[in-house]
């Protein structure tokens, strides 16, 4: 097992981000700096195994979570009001 020196927040963090649906893996690649592979690796580390693989075959049915898969026409309306967020804080 690598050591990823991740504190106990950022870990946390990860995974909520890796059960929620409209998190690509590309913001938590840019956030964290972790490759694919070193966050399936993470969350196998820190879930049960139930719950590792209930999680495994979410993520392998949601184009979502895949930037390449997801469709680039769908495009989710956003106000121009609102603000921008950039690796999870508010500019």
């Amino acid at each position: 097992m690598k050591n990823f020196n991740l504190s106990d927040a950022d870990k946390d963090r990860i995974i909520q981000m890796c059960w929620e649906d409209r998190t690509p893996f590309d913001v938590i690649i840019k956030q964290f700096e972790l490759s694919e592979k070193e966050i399936i690796s993470v969350m196998r580390n820190n879930l049960k195994r139930s719950s590792f693989i209930r999680w495994r075959k979410r993520v392998d049915n949601r184009r979502t979570k895949h930037t390449v898969l997801s469709s680039s026409e769908k495009k989710r309306f956003k106000s121009k009001s609102q603000r921008q967020i950039t690796l999870n804080r508010i500019s």
